[in-house]
């Protein structure tokens, strides 16, 4: 009898361990999901998107005012298009700029909206005119790799 008690309390514990453990993946893993009908829609061009996927926060003053809908290529400018769903109580000015931000050293891509000072605001289906790229790591470390290599080959002895 002693046995099968001690089998119920590990058994149950390890029960509430596996859901707290569920729990906390679903926390972290962005599934708060901003209701369809508060939500207008904005689009953006960017040159690079790096990491970007689909369901990343858009945010504001670090406050997260949205998420990423969809990410295409435009054929004809051959730029990608990502598209935002905006909470309503947000808006921003026509003025606004979007650009493609990682939070820590190599953390999660998302998009940053800085606020313009036009009366006017974007409204849904509307466009960010001025954005900026995503910075890829690996092409910054090339770039500099490469600055060093050109300029140790020009550079002479002196004595």
């Amino acid at each position: 009898m002693k046995r099968t008690t001690i089998d119920f309390w590990v058994g149950l514990f390890a029960l509430m361990g596996a859901a707290a453990l569920l729990f906390l993946a679903l926390k972290v893993s962005n599934q708060g999901a901003l209701p369809a009908s508060s939500t207008y829609t904005l689009t953006a061009n960017f040159e690079n998107i790096g990491g970007l996927k689909v369901r990343a926060p858009v945010k504001s003053a670090g406050v997260v005012v949205g998420r990423v809908t969809a990410i295409e290529l435009d054929t004809e400018r051959y730029m990608a298009r990502v598209t935002m769903a905006l909470d309503e109580q947000y808006r921003f000015s026509r003025d606004s700029s979007a650009e493609i931000l990682t939070s820590g050293l190599l953390g999660e891509q998302y998009v940053g909206i800085a606020s313009g000072a036009d009366d006017k605001t974007l409204g849904s289906g509307d466009s960010f005119k001025i954005t900026s790229s995503a910075i890829v790591l690996e092409q910054i470390i090339s770039r500099f790799l490469f600055s060093k290599a050109a300029g140790d080959d020009n550079t002479t002895m002196e004595k």
